[in-house]
């Protein structure tokens, strides 16, 4: 007589992987960064290549990588833009002394 093995439990799929906040906050900053505030999108810049960092090094869940390239990329822009507004805003704005004066 043979005896009948149990059925196999059934298999869930496997969870997906969510990006970590730190991903998420640098993307959310740099987006911040080209609309409001300027000065945070060095700040999205630094925790995104922080968190890229962490993804090679096997810290962080991989899902995280593309957002936080996303948010490092968006960081440079806002950089970017940053030191041209204030490259305008000085230049400009002492130019704007300088001809006040030569018009006194």
């Amino acid at each position: 007589m043979t005896v009948a093995s149990p059925p196999p439990p059934p298999q869930l799929p496997p969870q997906a992987q969510t990006a970590s906040t730190q991903a998420i906050t640098s993307l959310v900053l740099g987006i911040l960064s080209l609309f409001c505030c300027p000065l945070l999108a060095p700040v999205a810049w630094y925790l995104g290549s922080q968190e890229i960092k962490a993804v090679q090094a096997g810290t962080s869940p991989v899902a995280s990588e593309g957002i936080a390239k996303a948010g490092m990329i968006v960081g440079i822009i806002g950089t970017a833009y940053m030191v041209l507004l204030f490259l305008w805003i000085f230049f400009m704005g002492g130019m704007a002394v300088l001809s006040a004066l030569a018009n006194r």
